[in-house]
């Protein structure tokens, strides 16, 4: 059969009422995901519909019936609501931020692009995989909240990740859906002449073309680029067709497309940005395209264009695995990149280099997290664990230096509690201790007003909240049910799912083998007992995808769907399928406790526990990324001890065996324990010690406050700083790293002598002088340190302190330094010196690892 193309198109759209004409602006605001009067008004048009067109207010406005508008017109309530919303949009977008009281004198300085392969910030806009998305549409509406002046970048994938669907046997199967960009709240960004603006890639063959989609977020705005245009070969269509999808050479065309053509498209709207943002490595290939275009701006050459943009530049990983990362052998490296490296000037070696952890090993293939750590000042973790194990992983890029000092921070994740918390919490809150937590979700002293809020009150909460989400669950399984034409005895069994009176359990994530998903079935018959107690009965919620190449992931949904279809276990285990947003909004608003149970420590992070303690709910999760941070057992429960077991199989045993005693003795008689009828009052103390230490700590509005701090304004103060004057200062620092570098092989550390007792007593100290020969250097140009630490097996420090010695006098090419040292923590102790860079606007050891160490058997 013939397929019939348009010869001419056209675009329409749903003209409303002049009444009506605020709905508009409403939907095309992404503030409403997190607006909660603003999202019941879009509910309350038609409920069915709403969640017929999954959250989509553009496509809700779109199918409403000349009858239908003409009721909301008539309807002074609705109206006065509408008003009400939109005059909130109108306060929001011009009352005064935290930015601007911080950072007043900052100025056009710090204009910051974030970039990130995926966006999740509603389901109505499925362009997310899982936590990256989601971190990374949470980022954007606290930025927005703060009044951060930054900008999103991404793809605009036009069939999305997947939606999943299972068989019979609970074997996943993928389903990719067209979507139609029109009927979302995005507009097309248009140039001067109306028409929508063009940007092109290079590739080896071709050029690609993408036009630019924009979506409005509070204050903020995000780009995506769309390469499915008619002047593009079907080949290069495809190029933002499906997020993570195809073979490795697709992964690189999308790479280059959003980080090369997404700082193109930046430049291109005149929004050149002081500071990127790397979130993850898919968007390295920018650092490339920023010193690129910075040449050509302003005729330097690479090296110093280099030393200006590094200063500029942000990177987050959030892998804690080597085999996490993008890694791309040469050939195809060369084949994609030639053009870049010829515009700069710079061998293909070169680039190779930038991108491996030893830089001088060929069979090292390129790491595009390398790539992005080589050019940027600024690179985190995303927990304090998750900081420490990437410093071991990376340590080799700084072999002179302790993995203490490997420069990545740690900036630990958070969430966005207003896009999170459910209407009944808010509804509570606001009632017992005001609106000030919506504005600033990361004072304690408003949090601590949650002790006051009494336990009849929580409780009831809790338990409305737990019957909800039965409900919605449900309703979710009848829909997939209609999808897949069950008969009408299995609906029949679906209203018999769940009870909405017994402990409700939720384990929600993306189905990798490292996350444990089976944990809990080790035991299937201990299992049953705890699904069926007479007194403490449990039930358990899973939902997750396993991406469509991991054959293991999608074993391990395999073995919980076909668990909960067995006897015993049917009605009080269930599976949803197709986890997106939704899902997730709804089980963490609804469940009693929330289980995480990866390999530690490969959870580099997680936040849907963070998700859930704003709604009440508590943890129980193993000692890994934000809950080795977070746990304390007056507020949730930990998972083992915090060890590692080599022997994997072991681990799991051991893990097993501590959360069946969890369930058993402590989380289950913690939540029925219940005086005369009444609440249970320790569970409801958990609650409230939850909400108050972690929902301040764990907020994307705390993190991105880190950001902007720590990152951001620096960042975008040292950049503006290196290009001013025609870079004089880039070229300054480029001479003294080079004069540096030059002079360094001719420091030596010739003696070190001290009066350190054999035994010294706690609060004690003694004198280290160092006698060390600098060539050409001044003693000014270095820094004389004494690193103290505790005394290991095979004589190694550990748990370093790092004190100054002051230079007291020369002689001749030699130079004596001096300093004390407390003896202030007990044990055997050791020390050794070292010499690096002194005082410098140069990041020390990221940009300049320079070091020389006392002499010593390794």
């Amino acid at each position: 059969m013939r397929t019939l193309k348009y010869a001419h198109a056209f675009e329409v759209v749903r003209e409303l009422p002049t009444s009506l004409q605020g709905l508009r602006t409403l939907a095309y605001n992404f503030r409403w995901t997190w607006h909660p009067e603003t999202r019941a008004l879009f509910h309350d048009i038609d409920r069915d519909l709403w969640e017929a067109v999954e959250h989509n207010p553009v496509e809700l406005i779109s199918q409403l019936t000349p009858q239908a508008l003409k009721r909301l017109e008539t309807d002074e309530l609705f109206i006065a609501r509408l008003e009400n919303c939109l005059r909130d949009l109108h306060d929001y977008l011009g009352s005064e931020t935290w930015y601007q009281r911080t950072f007043p004198d900052a100025g056009d300085k710090v204009r910051i692009a974030y970039f990130c392969a995926e966006f999740g910030l509603n389901e109505c806009l499925p362009i997310y995989s899982g936590g990256l998305g989601l971190l990374a549409g949470d980022h954007l509406k606290a930025a927005s909240d703060l009044g951060i002046p930054l900008v999103g970048v991404g793809l605009l994938y036009a069939r999305g990740y997947f939606r999943q669907f299972l068989t019979h046997d609970g074997w996943q199967q993928e389903h990719y859906p067209g979507y139609d960009f029109y009927r979302m709240p995005l507009s097309l960004v248009r140039g001067e002449d109306d028409a929508p603006l063009r940007i092109s890639v290079e590739f080896p063959d071709q050029s690609v073309t993408c036009q630019v989609w924009k979506a409005i977020v509070g204050r903020l705005e995000l780009f995506l680029l769309d390469s499915n245009l008619l002047e593009n070969a079907a080949r290069d269509q495809g190029i933002t067709d499906t997020l993570y999808g195809g073979d490795e050479e697709m992964r690189i065309r999308q790479e280059m497309v959003l980080g090369i053509g997404g700082f193109k498209a930046l430049t291109a709207m005149g929004k050149s940005p002081t500071v990127c943002h790397m979130n993850e490595g898919h968007a390295a290939f920018l650092s490339l395209e920023r010193i690129r275009h910075f040449i050509e701006e302003t005729g330097t050459d690479f090296r110093t264009a280099r030393q200006a943009v590094v200063a500029g530049n942000v990177f987050t990983t959030h892998t804690p695995v080597p085999a996490g990362f993008d890694i791309f052998a040469r050939p195809l490296l060369e084949r994609y990149l030639s053009r870049v490296v010829q515009e700069l000037d710079m061998p293909i070696d070169r680039l190779m280099e930038m991108g491996r952890i030893r830089s001088a090993d060929t069979d090292e293939p390129f790491n595009m997290a390398v790539l992005a750590m080589e050019n940027a000042n600024y690179v985190n973790g995303v927990s304090k664990l998750h900081a420490e194990v990437s410093r071991g992983m990376f340590q080799d890029r700084h072999p002179d230096y302790p993995v203490d000092e490997v420069p990545i921070e740690a900036i630990t994740n958070g969430v966005h509690m207003m896009s999170w918390i459910s209407d009944r919490m808010v509804h509570l809150l606001d009632r017992h201790i005001g609106q000030s937590w919506r504005d600033d979700p990361t004072n304690p002293e408003v949090w601590a007003a949650v002790a006051d809020i009494p336990d009849q009150d929580l409780w009831d909460m809790r338990e409305n909240a737990r019957g909800d989400f039965v409900r919605f669950a449900r309703r979710h399984m009848r829909r997939i049910q209609e999808r897949n034409n069950a008969a009408p005895a299995d609906q029949t069994v679906v209203n018999q799912v769940l009870d909405p009176r017994i402990l409700t359990i939720g384990f929600a994530r993306r189905f990798a083998t490292y996350k444990r998903a089976s944990l809990l079935f080790r035991d299937p018959d201990r299992l049953r007992r705890l699904l069926h107690h007479t007194d403490r009965p449990m039930q358990f919620v899973f939902a997750g995808k396993s991406h469509p190449r991991d054959e293991g992931g999608k074993r391990l949904i395999q073995e919980i769907v076909q668990f909960s279809q067995a006897e015993g276990a049917r009605s009080r285990i269930v599976f949803l399928e197709d986890y997106d947003i939704n899902v997730a909004r709804n089980m963490v608003q609804g469940v009693d406790l929330w289980l995480n149970n990866p390999r530690r420590p490969m959870e580099a992070s997680g936040t849907s526990g963070m998700k859930v303690v704003a709604n009440g709910g508590l943890n129980c999760s193993v000692l890994d990324g934000w809950w080795a941070e977070g746990f304390d057992r007056t507020w949730g429960w930990a998972i083992g001890q915090g060890r590692t077991n080599a022997d994997e199989n072991r681990q799991d045993e051991i893990d097993s065996q501590s959360l069946y005693y969890l369930l058993e003795n402590e989380i289950g008689p913690v939540f029925y324990h219940r005086l005369d009828g009444g609440v249970p009052k320790r569970w409801i103390e958990m609650m409230r010690a939850s909400m108050r230490n972690l929902t301040p700590r764990f907020s994307t509005n705390r993190m991105v406050r880190e950001y902007t701090t720590r990152f951001y304004v620096p960042s975008g103060l040292a950049y503006s700083d290196r290009v001013a004057n025609k870079q004089a200062k880039a070229k300054e620092l480029l001479e003294w790293r080079d004069s540096l570098e030059q002079a360094w092989p001719q420091v030596q550390i010739l003696s070190v002598t001290d009066d350190v007792d054999k035994k010294n007593v706690v609060g004690s100290d003694f004198n280290v002088t160092a006698m060390i020969r600098l060539g050409t250097l001044r003693p000014e140009q270095v820094r004389a340190q004494v690193l103290v630490g505790h005394v290991g097996m095979n004589r190694e420090l550990d748990h370093l302190q790092v004190f100054d010695l002051t230079f007291v006098q020369s002689e001749g090419e030699d130079h004596i330094f001096r300093g004390v040292v407390p003896c202030d923590q007990p044990g055997l102790r050791g020390y050794r010196v070292r010499v690096v860079p002194g005082d410098t606007e140069l990041k020390i050891p990221a940009e300049l690892p320079l070091c020389t160490w006392e002499p010593g058997s390794e």
